[in-house]
């Protein structure tokens, strides 16, 4: 990623760009869209194997815990202080 870019602006590029795909695969996804909020979140080299094992399990990572539970387990790793009222649509 640019140096020159937020990172706001970077999302909202990737949510555009990957939104319009699911829609030319099926007419039931063409109301698809990304939820307005995200959450980003670096990773370091030495991590970076890591990483990619659990978006190669992801399918069977995401069946248990939520979305949100494993969000939250996030932040409180990272000691991110949070306001539910601001992070879910």
């Amino acid at each position: 990623m640019s140096r020159t870019i937020t990172i706001a602006k970077w999302v909202e590029t990737l949510k555009t760009a990957s939104s319009k795909w699911p829609k030319t695969e099926s007419p039931d996804l063409a109301a698809f869209s990304w939820q307005r909020g995200y959450g980003c979140l670096s990773v370091g080299p030495s991590d970076l194997e890591a990483l990619k094992d659990s978006i190669d399990r992801q399918e069977e990572h995401h069946k248990s815990p939520t979305f949100q539970d494993e969000f939250r387990m996030l932040l409180k790793k990272y000691r991110v202080e949070y306001d539910e009222a601001y992070v879910w649509d």
